[in-house]
């Protein structure tokens, strides 16, 4: 098995179930934040909607420059246009994924902010870690968010309490 067949199954597996999860979010609440600190729920949702663009990214570029990267951007308007958002992107990362080949997912990506170089490591390994890592751990803070709303969190890797049959 090539290495982007593997990346491919890793990659679809956590966007399908990162779909589940954003599907969740309702309109009402997309203003609403557990803390002062914390994004609003809109703000992750767009967050997570923008995170498989980066795997993008670590595709096509050599490196990634934090010191340049774009600031945060606020939230979607609805929870349609985070699911667009997030279908398109996804799209787009998985078609990155599929068009690469072996030697381009093992040649070395560089994560560096300005002139320090942060991490060095094989484009295969930048997308687990930078690009599905990353957005998996943002999946599970909106799956506290959607708890902590008393939405029904859907199961990721089984079922989820509100879906158990105890």
């Amino acid at each position: 098995m090539d290495v982007a067949a593997v990346a491919l199954g890793d990659l679809d597996h956590e966007l399908r179930r990162t779909r589940t999860a954003l599907e969740r979010i309702r309109d009402e609440h997309l203003d609403w934040r557990p803390h002062a600190k914390s994004y609003t729920l809109g703000g992750l949702a767009t967050h997570i909607a923008n995170l498989p663009s980066r795997i993008v990214g670590i595709v096509q570029a050599t490196d990634f420059d934090l010191a340049q990267a774009p600031p945060n951007l606020g939230g979607d308007a609805d929870r349609a246009a985070v699911l667009e958002r997030f279908d398109a992107n996804a799209r787009a990362a998985r078609d990155a994924v599929a068009a690469a080949d072996d030697a381009m997912l093992t040649a070395t990506w560089t994560l560096r902010h300005g002139d320090r170089v942060l991490a060095k490591m094989p484009r295969a390994a930048a997308i687990r870690t930078h690009g599905l890592s990353h957005l998996i751990h943002h999946r599970a803070q909106l799956t506290v968010y959607l708890r902590l709303l008393d939405i029904p969190v859907p199961g990721l890797y089984g079922p989820s309490a509100d879906e158990r049959r105890d």
